[in-house]
């Protein structure tokens, strides 16, 4: 059964931001993503890079030849080490939806944000 972490007062954590949190042997990034949490394990599943210190972006589509449009306003987090790119909502790496990161459940409590894991 996952164990109760307070991760910090929501306010620390506004829409846009991330805290990388240890718990146990294990480092889990917590991100606000437009005022909702998500948690992912710090851990790049390619070659074990800090997933979670990577660029967040938008997804980044096209409707034909020079037609680029960006979704999903900071919803992509992209590896440092790498450039692999995978969906903070779900883990889900964008080219492989078979290969994904750890996800832990975190929501808003009161005046924090609590992490289970």
């Amino acid at each position: 059964m996952p164990t109760r972490h307070i991760v910090a007062p929501v306010a620390e954590l506004p829409p846009g931001s991330r805290k990388i949190v240890r718990v146990g042997s294990r480092e889990i990034g917590v991100f606000n993503v437009q005022g909702e949490f998500y948690a992912l394990r710090n851990l790049c599943p390619h070659r074990s890079g800090p997933l979670c210190l990577g660029r967040v972006r938008p997804l980044v589509v096209t409707a034909g030849l020079f037609e680029l449009a960006h979704e999903r306003e900071g919803e992509i987090l992209k590896c440092p080490w790498h450039q692999w790119e995978f969906d903070i909502k779900t883990g889900r790496a964008l080219y492989d939806p078979d290969l994904r990161v750890k996800t832990y459940k975190v929501q808003q409590e009161g005046d924090e944000v609590v992490l289970y894991a």
